[in-house]
């Protein structure tokens, strides 16, 4: 090979924005990822093209036709593949030092310690409704220490909450609770962008059934998540930069032009995100009666 691979070479274009050693110390870090789909693909390539080096990823699932509009990975040639191989391939294909465990099943209780137990962050990809599994990898980064990212693709923006160590956690945030899933995900949606800045130009709203568990998505929205998602964890991993903690967060939409920062104190408990929860269950028992 004429060009063999460098690292200092293949990222010499971050440098200016962070410094050569705060390079080698991405270098050094492990980024655990759930969920390597639609956000979760792009968030990979985009740490991977940051020059991050480490990472555990999981996912269960295999390339379909209907991924097509806003995974990276799904293609032709990937049709029927696992997700996270997909993936990991391409992250080696940028990287070929990069180094990637696979948890080809996804997380749960009896692999989460190895999942997150070597991880400096943890970046949550999985599905809208994998409530169980959101749950727990949140409750396992705030019981060991671990920061925890995620940016939510709504309409054609992006929203972004962060959960610290010592800060505000995900359940005292969301306060799921023992609801049931039609309750956690409505508290769900309404606490990931309080400022519900995607919510004016839904054209079909029948498009989201939380019941059947579908919606709509842009790719567009996942490539501003990964955008978001790659700085945040720039800023966490080498402590430099605002980080917004819950209850703080941001909502940004491309589509309207706009940009939130929104405090929700008490999370769900707010009396704004009260009010927002009893209006989205009703709407969504006027949707049911349809």
């Amino acid at each position: 090979m004429n060009n063999p691979f460098r690292y200092e070479q293949a990222f010499a274009r971050n440098i200016g924005w962070i410094t050569p050693e705060e390079q080698q110390t991405l270098r050094g870090k492990r980024v655990a990822i759930a969920g390597i789909g639609g956000v979760g693909g792009v968030h990979l390539l985009t740490l991977t093209r940051l020059g991050i080096s480490k990472f555990n990823i999981a996912d269960f699932d295999e390339f379909d036709i209907p991924n097509f509009n806003r995974q990276v990975g799904a293609m032709m040639s990937t049709l029927g593949q696992p997700k996270a191989e997909v993936l990991a391939r391409m992250a080696r294909d940028i990287n070929p030092e990069v180094e990637i465990e696979v948890f080809p099943a996804g997380v749960d209780a009896g692999n989460i310690d190895a999942f997150l137990g070597n991880a400096d962050l943890y970046v949550d990809g999985l599905d809208f409704f994998a409530f169980d599994a959101r749950r727990l990898t949140f409750a396992k980064c705030a019981a060991l220490g671990i920061p925890a990212t995620t940016a939510a693709p709504l309409g054609m923006g992006a929203a972004l909450l962060n959960f610290m160590p010592g800060r505000m956690t995900f359940e005292e945030y969301f306060q799921w609770g023992d609801l049931p899933d039609i309750d956690k995900a409505i508290r769900f949606a309404i606490g990931l962008a309080p400022a519900g800045l995607h919510r004016p130009y839904l054209v079909l709203p029948s498009s989201v059934n939380f019941e059947e568990q579908r919606g709509p998505s842009t790719f567009m929205a996942c490539q501003l998540c990964a955008g978001i998602v790659g700085t945040e964890a720039l800023k966490i991993l080498l402590g430099r930069g605002k980080v917004l903690a819950a209850p703080y967060g941001m909502q940004f939409d491309a589509f309207r032009n706009k940009l939130k920062e929104t405090w929700r104190p008490g999370g769900n408990s707010h009396p704004i995100q009260k009010i927002a929860i009893a209006i989205g269950k009703r709407q969504f028992g006027k949707l049911q009666q349809h």
